[in-house]
C-alpha cells in the first residue's frame, strides 16, 4: 500500500469511527494515531458523553497513543482525523510531536453541521476577538510568577519535555 492509499484507508477508518460514535451518543468526530512503528490508537469525540470539553477525538487518540507507547513524545506518528482539527487539537498534536496530520472533512463542513469554531481560529490568528475571552498577565500578590520555573531549572530529577 503506497502513502496515498494508506492515507485514504486511515481517513475512511476515522470517518467510520466518527459515524459509529454518533450512533453511541457521541460527537461526529473520529481520529487515529499511527505511530512510526505502525501501532494504531483510536479516539472519538466524547465531549457531551463525558462532560469534558477537551475530549475531542484527536486529543483522545493522542492520549490513548501516549498511554499505549508509554511516552508523551509521538515523534514520527501520523494523525488521521475525520475532520479538520480545531486549534486545541492542532496544539495538542504539536505538543505530542505528531509528524503530520491528515483530515477528511473541513471546518466549513463542520460549521454546516453546527460545529462552527471560526471564532476560535480567528482568536488565535490574532484578529480582534479578544472580547470572546480576555486574557491578561497580572503579578501575584506574593512570591514571583517565575518561582515555578526557577524550581524547575533547579530540579535535577525532572523529565524534560
Amino acid at each position: 500500500m503506497d502513502e496515498s492509499q494508506r492515507t485514504a484507508h486511515y481517513l475512511a477508518k476515522a470517518v467510520q469511527l466518527a459515524t459509529e460514535n454518533v450512533r453511541n451518543n457521541g460527537g461526529p468526530f473520529g481520529a487515529i494515531v499511527v505511530t512510526a512503528d505502525g501501532r494504531e490508537f483510536e479516539g472519538v469525540n466524547r465531549v457531551t458523553a463525558n462532560l469534558d470539553p477537551t475530549a475531542h477525538a484527536e486529543v483522545t487518540a493522542i492520549r490513548n497513543a501516549c498511554q499505549g507507547v508509554g511516552n508523551f513524545d509521538l515523534s514520527g506518528a501520523t494523525l488521521y482525523t475525520s475532520c479538520e482539527p480545531c486549534p486545541m487539537c492542532l496544539a495538542s498534536s504539536l505538543w505530542a510531536r505528531i509528524g503530520r496530520v491528515y483530515f477528511a472533512a473541513d471546518r466549513q463542513d463542520a460549521a454546516d453541521a453546527g460545529f462552527d469554531d471560526a471564532l476560535f481560529y480567528q482568536y488565535f490568528d490574532g484578529q480582534d476577538n479578544r472580547s470572546l475571552m480576555p486574557v491578561a498577565q497580572i503579578s501575584p500578590d506574593t512570591g514571583s510568577a517565575v518561582d515555578p520555573f526557577d524550581e524547575w531549572r533547579a530540579n535535577l530529577n525532572k523529565t524534560a519535555y
